[in-house]
């Protein structure tokens, strides 16, 4: 039977090739394929999905031998992929003094106490995931630590990673003093006599990150395989891992994806961002080439360059246009930080982009959002439209006049759902110092969809949630899940619909990860699929975040499956 020839079903071939290895029945199925948006039943064989269609239709191609999945009523979708994503050290931090799930500061006090006692071999301690809202202003002191851990190096990054925690032992190591000048990309905070107080921003956690020893190669494997397993928990079968090489304060994970790679471990499909060293210039780009080479094989693929060009607006490191406000409401001094020329920047990317890499874009405020469209369209002027698929990761206040670039110049927007709500980080440490006209032009999923632009969407775990179904409920609501539905929605006029938002996830990053081949559910297409608990498009918007993942496969192999399924 040529399934090709019925009207309710298409597949790449006809059934000449035997029975299917997998089939779906009894769903619905949600394809993200524009041309037919629902269905019943899918046939995969091998890797790839053969027919998708109804009962009646697909039931030709069982065989003996082939697995049926009833879904029973419960949602077939295309797996998530994860645009912008840290796997290794989330599963690194989970193994550390894992500060991520606690919210005040009495909290991280216990959990410190009790990882410093349960660990007396341990030179350093190190980990982190605590709030900046814990603390006043968002700055922790060291005395703090010192009153838990006095005779050991303390060094915690915050949830965000752009800002790491020191205690008195680990300055002294590391030799800062009111005498010690700030690094050109970051800042050391310091008390009225100019002393460090503990809180180092951006470049300057390098100064004490520097001397902690490097993870073995085993622990930095072991990170991976654990995030991995998590990330397949959560229906994620592809990722971007947007730090591939030695970034400050971060050991390069580089080794652990070549040895799961090589030991067949590897299940998922990753697409590696080689990170920019911002210290450089153009002299780096035969060693980035070089690495892609050497890295691109199998399951991993190393054919974008992370370029950071800013930091983060709680900690006023984000590169405004306009300068931050201070806690009176009057203008600062302080605009942020460009870590990157803008001039230099557009002549990198242009030769990036020459090259055939993607580059993948660190900016988080409006600065840094026009300096890295600025230097796509540079790019696009100096080498044509080519099929590189520049990308821009958070993009948490964008000026309207730069909402209708991302279309015209073929850049995605890489959008981090889970932060566009309010929170005490941004009720209290990001909107009284952008003022109300900035403030509103925060994470402007509406207006970018609206204009046409390509989105596709990420997690930046372990800086949040690495959960696609919560990411999915803030794009939709406006609202972390934990809120009742009488909570005040964060700029509703920028909420974007279920399918929309699940696009983004799945069709979305499988775009900007260069993988065709997936992110849709059609006929010829790689089998990388995840079975939900329910349809949260029947349900209330409000209820989305209650979605649960049952099944994940990648390739038509099952890497999940919950005890419910």
């Amino acid at each position: 039977m040529d399934l090709s020839s019925t009207p309710d079903s298409r597949t790449s071939g006809s059934a000449d090739g035997g029975p299917a290895d997998l089939v779906f029945l009894s769903g619905p199925v949600h394809t993200v394929d524009p041309a037919r948006t629902r269905a019943s039943a899918v046939a995969v064989r091998g890797d790839r999905i053969l027919a998708v269609g109804h009962d009646e239709d697909v039931r030709a191609l069982i065989g003996p031998a082939t697995e049926v999945v009833d879904l029973h009523g419960k949602l077939l979708i295309p797996g998530f992929q994860d645009a912008h994503v840290h796997p290794v050290g989330g599963g690194r931090e989970l193994a550390l003094c894992d500060l991520s799930a606690a919210e005040t500061a009495e909290a991280y006090r216990e959990l410190i106490s009790a990882y410093a006692a349960a660990h007396p071999e341990v030179s350093w301690i190190t980990g982190g995931g605590w709030s900046m809202e814990a603390f006043p202003g968002g700055m922790p002191t060291r005395e703090f630590l010192d009153a838990l851990v006095p005779d050991r190096p303390v060094f915690l990054v915050n949830r965000d990673h752009h800002g790491g925690w020191a205690n008195s032992c680990a300055l002294e190591r590391a030799g800062l003093t009111e005498r010690t000048p700030d690094p050109s990309d970051g800042r050391i905070e310091r008390d009225a006599d100019g002393r460090p107080t503990g809180m180092l921003q951006e470049g300057a956690m390098e100064l004490v990150a520097n001397l902690i020893p490097e993870p073995t190669l085993a622990e930095r494997t072991e990170g991976l395989l654990r995030a991995q397993r998590l990330l397949h928990g959560y229906g994620v079968t592809a990722w971007q891992d947007a730090m591939l090489g030695h970034a400050p304060g971060m050991p390069d994970v580089t080794p652990a994806y070549v040895a799961a790679r090589r030991d067949g471990k590897l299940t998922a499909r990753v697409t590696g961002a080689l990170w920019w060293d911002r210290a450089r210039g153009a002299e780096q780009i035969p060693e980035l080439i070089e690495r892609r080479d050497e890295l691109t094989a199998g399951r991993l693929r190393a054919t974008s360059v992370k370029i950071m060009q800013d930091g983060i607006a709680e900690n006023h490191t984000a590169a405004m246009l306009t300068p931050y406000l201070t806690a009176c409401g009057c203008s600062s001094d302080n605009s942020g930080i460009s870590f990157i020329d803008p001039a230099a920047l557009q002549a990198y990317v242009s030769q990036l982009d020459a090259e055939g890499f993607q580059v993948h874009f660190h900016a988080l405020g409006d600065r840094a959002v026009r300096e890295a469209l600025d230097a796509v369209e540079a790019a696009r002027r100096t080498n044509g439209l080519r099929d590189t698929r520049p990308h821009l990761a958070h993009l948490q206040v964008v000026h309207p006049e730069d909402i209708p670039r991302f279309r015209r110049l073929g850049a995605t927007a890489n959008i981090q759902a889970l932060w566009a709500a309010h929170e005490p980080q941004m009720d209290e440490l990001t909107i009284p110092f952008l003022g109300p006209e900035r403030a509103a032009w925060q994470y402007p999923f509406g207006d970018l969809l609206r204009s046409g632009a390509t989105l596709a969407a990420g997690s930046d775990w372990p800086v949040s949630s690495p959960d696609p179904i919560a990411a999915l409920h803030v794009a939709v609501n406006r609202r972390v899940p934990e809120d009742p539905p009488s909570a005040p929605v964060f700029l509703p006029e920028q909420r974007i619909d279920l399918g929309s938002a699940l696009a983004a996830y799945t069709a979305g990053s499988a775009y900007a990860n260069h993988l065709d081949e997936t992110g849709t559910i059609q006929p010829g297409k790689l089998a990388d699929l995840v079975v939900l608990d329910r349809d949260p498009f029947d349900g209330p918007a409000d209820e989305i975040a209650s979605t649960r993942v049952l099944q994940t496969f990648v390739g038509g192999q099952r890497v999940y499956a919950s005890d419910d399924a």
